[in-house]
């Protein structure tokens, strides 16, 4: 044992201070379980909201307001060109995130919930030492432990010549991004998907000429391509380019600038550009916790093996969030939390939900829930569809923007609500209609009878309910008529 090491003995402790992490702490505090949450951040909130979705959302907000000026001349208001004060945007948004950490404070404190700074490492099932810069070590002993160890950035060393290279100021990751310590005249987005395709936007409305490259032949690779669409076509007038079935095969970094080496279809051979965002993806936080000394199981992507009830493979140990597997999101992560507080208290609760509402917040907005054409597709699963475009809403004609749309997926047979995906502005916040009815097992009938108020982007969820009524009532007259004309022929 350390010289001067303490130790603490609790119920249970939870290794991770994300939404995930502190909604499961605050769980097991109010069904009466002795909690402690061990975080190496010295804030509470983990990625999520200190280098993840909240920081995103603040600049997306900026850059929306920056859109909306600039396209307001379509409806006869003309602004002046907008003076932006990085510094001020920055510290506004450091200021949205120490607040937001300072609730989460006031809860787990209200709670009794133990917070503990430092980095933790289990010893064995059944305890773990948490190493403090500059105070004693703490040996923490407990009956159970939650894992909400999060997630990091995807790095891809193969780009560059030497590993000095990666730490350059002029490669950013996501984190690096959403810092916001200058806005590159020339920035490349490595990655299609929806982290870099927020940044582009946010850098874009700040006045950035950004350039994104993906290797597949669609922005948002395993999105249903006719929701990718309106947004794609936005964004072409956004970005400066778009470069699609594109690889980036090197990176040179000069003192100012960096030199992408590319290949793909009508890409240059070469970019030069004052930036790069690397965002092709996340990977587990599962390595140096010391789950070699207990029974945990971690599958070949390192995400740790859980089952419904989050429980891992040592009876001791359960995990949640991004380090459970996919899909990352924060509010699987908070759902996840919940269930494993639950089940350490004896309570019958399971991870069993039917849809996991995703988002890209970008201009427009992205959402589905429940299964896409894509994945039924992949899967063999009979589905159909019906689609409300958005340049028959009221509500979106009179927002000035009409170029979205709401597709419901259901069941042919049964008429059972399977997903929901739209693209339009607010469409984050619309998509939980989809998710209740699909965890309710609403059919088609539900969502169409449903009064939804006019006029209301909401209303196209209920417009695309009723046209797919009306297309299979269509569908059953002229079925009826076809066997009609065909008895009459055969008397």
């Amino acid at each position: 044992m350390v010289v001067g090491e303490m130790v603490e003995q609790v119920d249970l402790v939870v290794v991770g201070g994300g939404p995930g992490g502190y909604t499961a702490a605050l769980r097991a505090a109010e069904l009466g379980i002795k909690t402690m949450l061990v975080d190496d951040q010295p804030k509470p909130g983990g990625v999520c909201l200190h280098m993840g979705c909240i920081p995103s959302k603040a600049l997306l907000h900026a850059a929306e307001v920056l859109n909306t000026a600039k396209e307001a001349h379509r409806i006869g208001i003309k602004f002046d060109s907008p003076e932006i004060n990085v510094d001020e945007l920055r510290s506004w948004k450091e200021d949205v995130l120490n607040k937001l950490a300072q609730g989460v404070s006031g809860l787990l404190k209200s709670a009794k919930v133990d917070h503990l700074v430092g980095k933790a490492q289990f010893i064995d099932s059944k305890s773990l030492r948490v190493d403090r810069e500059g105070e004693s070590n703490v040996r923490v002993k407990f009956k159970h432990a939650i894992l909400a160890t999060g997630s990091r950035p995807t790095p891809l060393p193969f780009l560059f010549k030497n590993e000095a290279d990666m730490e350059s100021p002029l490669i950013m990751d996501s984190t690096g991004a959403l810092a916001l310590a200058e806005v590159p005249k020339r920035l490349l987005v490595i990655g299609g998907g929806y982290i870099g395709l927020e940044m582009s936007t946010v850098y874009a409305a700040l006045g950035s000429e950004v350039t994104v490259v993906e290797m597949m032949d669609n922005l948002l690779p395993g999105v249903d391509k006719d929701l990718v669409r309106p947004l794609a076509t936005k964004l072409s007038g956004q970005l400066k380019n778009i470069y699609l079935n594109t690889k980036v095969k090197s990176l040179d970094v000069k003192k100012k600038t960096v030199v992408a080496h590319l290949e793909g279809e009508g890409s240059p051979e070469t970019l030069e550009v004052d930036k790069v965002l690397i965002a092709v993806g996340r990977k587990p936080n599962s390595e140096e916790l010391g789950l070699e000394e207990t029974e945990v199981e971690i599958d070949e992507f390192g995400f740790v093996k859980t089952d419904a009830m989050q429980r891992t493979a040592d009876k001791r140990i359960l995990a949640i969030g991004d380090v459970s597997g996919q899909p990352m999101l924060a509010h699987r992560a908070i759902r996840q939390g919940i269930v494993a507080a639950e089940v350490l208290a004896g309570k019958s609760s399971q991870f069993d939900n039917r849809a996991i509402p995703a988002v890209v917040f970008t201009e427009p907005e992205v959402a589905w829930c429940g299964i896409t054409d894509t994945e039924a597709k992949e899967k063999g699963i009979k589905t159909a569809s019906a689609k409300f475009p958005w340049s028959a809403s009221g509500r979106a004609m009179t927002l000035a923007e009409p170029a979205g749309q709401t597709k419901i997926i259901y069941d042919p047979e049964t008429l059972r609500v399977l997903g929901l995906g739209m693209v339009g502005p607010r469409a984050g916040d619309l998509v939980a209609e989809g998710v209740l009815a699909i965890e309710m097992g609403a059919v088609l009938e539900d969502l169409a009878e449903s009064i939804h108020a006019h006029p209301t982007l909401s209303e196209t969820i209920n417009e695309a309910a009723l046209a797919a009524l009306s297309r299979i009532e269509r569908q059953a007259q002229k079925t009826s008529s076809s066997a009609s004309t065909g008895a009459k022929a055969r008397g």
